[in-house]
C-alpha cells in the first residue's frame, strides 16, 4: 500500500484517540481496529461522488451499522473531504453533528443513516439494494456490522432474506474482532463458525485472516465486488485486532467504551508519531 496511505493510518488513530479523549467518553477500542479498514474502503473500493449525495444514486453506499464506531468513521470522511476537518473537535459536544453514534438528521455529510442500535444495519443495507436493483443502478451495498451484534436475532432473519431473494448486490463485511462492551464475543455468546453458518444460509464467504493488513483487505474486498452479481449476498469475515495500535488498548474489551486520560492518551499518540496534520 502507498505511503500516504500508510501515514493516513497513524493519522486517523492520532484522531480517533484525541477525539474520545476530549470527549472524556466514546469507543476507542473498536474505532482502531477498524482503521485500515475504513481507510481501504474509502480510498480504494468505494466508488462515490463529492459533494455528498443523500440518494446515492448510481454510486456505491457504505452503512455503518455498530455505530458506536463513529470516532473512525468521522475521521476518514473528514479526511477525504465530506466536511471541514476542524469539525473533528465538536465530537460529542452538545447540538454537534458529530454525535456518539452516528445520526442523520443533522444532515452531516456522509452518514446515510442512525446507526448504533445494534442489529439493525443489515436489514437497511438490503433495502438499500433492493431499491438500487429495482432502479436498475449498477452499483453496490456495503454494511459494516460487529461480531458482537450478530446475537442480536434480526440479524439472521435478514441473512435468511438476503439469500432467498438473491440480493447479490450486497457486500457485508463483519468485525471479527472478538470483543464486547462485557467480555469476548465466546464467553457472552458464542456465535460459533460463522463461515458454516453463513455458508449454509445461501450467502457467499470470503474470509480475511489479517484485518488490520490494507494490503489484504484490498485483495479480499477486491475479491468481494467480483464475487457480486452472482445471486447471491457476499459476506466478508474480517479478523481485526481491538485496540489495534496502541499497545496497552489490543486484544482486551476494556477499551471498547472508555477514553484514555492525559498520560494515556500521550502514550498512545507517541506510538502513532507519524501524521499529517492533526485537526
Amino acid at each position: 500500500m502507498d505511503k500516504d496511505l500508510n501515514n493516513l493510518v497513524y493519522q486517523v488513530r492520532r484522531d480517533i484517540l484525541r477525539m474520545v479523549h476530549q470527549a472524556k467518553s466514546g469507543h476507542p477500542g473498536g474505532s482502531l481496529g477498524c482503521t485500515e479498514f475504513f481507510i481501504v474502503m474509502f480510498n480504494k473500493i468505494l466508488n462515490f461522488n463529492l459533494p455528498f449525495s443523500k440518494d446515492g444514486i448510481n454510486e456505491d453506499v457504505f452503512l455503518l451499522s455498530n455505530g458506536h464506531i463513529s470516532p473512525v468513521y468521522y475521521s476518514i470522511l473528514s479526511r477525504i473531504g465530506f466536511f471541514e476537518l476542524n469539525e473533528l473537535k465538536t465530537f460529542r459536544k452538545i447540538n454537534s453533528r458529530l454525535q456518539g453514534h452516528p445520526t442523520n438528521h443533522d444532515n452531516l455529510p456522509g452518514i446515510r443513516i442512525s446507526s448504533g442500535s445494534l442489529g439493525q444495519g443489515l436489514s437497511v443495507s438490503i433495502g438499500a439494494a433492493l431499491s438500487k436493483k429495482l432502479n436498475n443502478d449498477k452499483s453496490l451495498v456495503y454494511v459494516l456490522t460487529g461480531d458482537g451484534e450478530l446475537q442480536e436475532g434480526q440479524n439472521w432473519e435478514a441473512f435468511m432474506f438476503a439469500s432467498a431473494n438473491k440480493i447479490d448486490n450486497l457486500i457485508a463485511v463483519i468485525d471479527l474482532n472478538g470483543q464486547q462492551i462485557d467480555g469476548s464475543t465466546s464467553d457472552v455468546l458464542d456465535i460459533g463458525n460463522l463461515n458454516d453458518k453463513l455458508c449454509s444460509f445461501g450467502w457467499e464467504v470470503i474470509e480475511i485472516e489479517e484485518g488490520n493488513n490494507m494490503e489484504e483487505i484490498f485483495k479480499t474486498l477486491t475479491k468481494a465486488k467480483e464475487s457480486t452479481r452472482k445471486r447471491k449476498p457476499v459476506a466478508v469475515l474480517m479478523k481485526t485486532i481491538m485496540g489495534n495500535g496502541v499497545d496497552f488498548m489490543m486484544h482486551t474489551h476494556k477499551w471498547h467504551g472508555i477514553a484514555p486520560n492525559d498520560e494515556q492518551l500521550e502514550i498512545a499518540l507517541s506510538q502513532n508519531a507519524e501524521t499529517i496534520g492533526d485537526y
